[in-house]
């Protein structure tokens, strides 16, 4: 008789079922906060390229501090690390709740609360990625992977249609709240893990350039690393458009606010439908190569789709389909990394490939609030959509070890 592998095996593991909670009723409040934000720097404006700022207050600090952030996740105690940036976004989220109640919100306020997120995100987003493997058993390690982003898009999916609502009923401000009060749902599932979040001899790594240099060195002398890691990075610059969204909802599909959460959780259904998948198959998911090139062209192809639509389902089916290869492609890469990576190096790498799984976003919305601004949102969208496709079939006909890489050891 075989055993019937479920898709939430890891939830049965109390640690990370009260983290994977946690982080969900956190996200829900940021992903809120995102929609917020654009709608209002958007409402400031009125200017697609004042879009595109977010991106620069937010990739600013992923230059700045990602290495030295990385450094301090494997150095110092990784429980702690998250606490504190979760309660620094809290008051940030608590921040833009008071200017707006007393009314003295201004874009050039926003972006600077902006960079002050994104320095807190630097420590935590690899802190956050360095712990998992302490919470599971290996052999279940890409199920979590495909848990964690089943949750992260299902936040993504509720988050913004909340938002829609409740930025049409009573304003931006009560988004900002609920967000600031999610993260005491996280900070508290941090607080109730009883065990070591660090494998590894903490006082053997010193605080200097040359342990920097140790994490970067070992991303770029393993090559699934820096060839997904590249590949990212392109298709993100290129196929990025959620910062457009604002556009497409009031100027091109004419759906308002409302429309406008349903644009951004439309991606997530397709994130939603891809974690289950590989949650169900990751016992016997093999060629993770072809699957990444595959599942990223589907991403770009689906872009292209979305930018030439003007029916509203239509372009919710095309964003189900862009969040469906994106996220088949980020299980997949994020479960390579964290296993071939050493416990004491898991904050560098996890820093180096932020730069790069985050920069790539941030420098597309740039570009595409500016290329919006000249050419028209569409036009920037299709554009972006095809260099996703033709930058894929170049990585991949010219990288042997991505197309043919199998993984064989990622497999239960």
């Amino acid at each position: 008789m075989t055993n019937k592998i479920s898709p939430f095996t890891s939830l049965k593991i109390p640690h990370y079922r009260n983290y994977l909670t946690g982080a969900f009723l956190s996200e829900i409040g940021n992903q809120m906060q995102v929609v917020a934000i654009a709608w209002q720097v958007y409402e400031l404006t009125r200017n697609p390229a004042a879009l595109g700022l977010i991106g620069v207050a937010n990739f600013i600090p992923i230059i700045l501090f990602s290495l030295i952030a990385g450094l301090i996740v494997d150095k110092v105690d990784r429980k702690k690390l998250l606490i504190l940036s979760q309660i620094t976004q809290a008051v940030l989220a608590f921040v833009l709740f008071f200017l707006n109640f007393y009314q003295l919100i201004n874009p050039g306020v926003i972006y600077l609360i902006l960079v002050f997120i994104a320095t807190a995100q630097s420590f935590s987003i690899p802190a956050r990625q360095a712990v998992i493997p302490h919470l599971v058993p290996k052999k279940y390690f890409m199920n979590a992977v495909s848990l964690g982003t089943l949750q992260f898009q299902a936040a993504t999916m509720i988050g913004p249609a909340i938002a829609g609502f409740l930025i049409g009923g009573a304003g931006v401000q009560i988004v900002y709240l609920i967000n600031a009060l999610s993260f005491l749902f996280f900070i508290g599932s941090i607080l109730s893990i009883n065990i070591s979040l660090q494998k590894h001899n903490q006082e053997d790594i010193k605080l200097n350039v040359s342990s920097i240099w140790e994490g970067i060195r070992f991303v770029l002398t393993t090559p699934i690393l820096y060839l997904t890691m590249i590949l990212d990075f392109l298709a993100t610059f290129f196929g990025t458009a959620t910062i457009l969204m604002p556009v497409f909802a009031k100027d091109v599909l004419h759906v308002g606010a409302q429309g406008l959460g349903f644009l951004y959780c439309a991606p997530a259904i397709g994130g939603v439908l891809a974690g289950l998948l590989v949650a169900s198959l990751h016992h016997k998911l093999k060629h993770q190569g072809k699957v990444i090139v595959g599942s990223v062209v589907l991403y770009g192809l689906a872009t292209v789709g979305f930018g030439l639509s003007t029916i509203f389902p239509l372009s919710l089916l095309f964003l189900v389909l862009v969040g469906f290869g994106d996220m088949t492609s980020t299980i997949i890469r994020n479960t390579i990394r964290q296993l071939i990576t050493p416990d004491r190096l898991r904050g560098r790498m996890g820093s180096v490939t932020r730069i790069f799984f985050q920069g790539g976003p941030q420098l597309g919305e740039i570009e595409a609030g500016f290329l919006a601004k000249a050419i028209g949102a569409p036009a920037s969208v299709v554009i972006g959509g095809v260099g996703v496709v033709m930058i894929t079939m170049l990585v991949a006909l010219k990288s042997k070890a991505l197309r043919n890489y199998q993984g064989k050891d990622l497999a239960v």
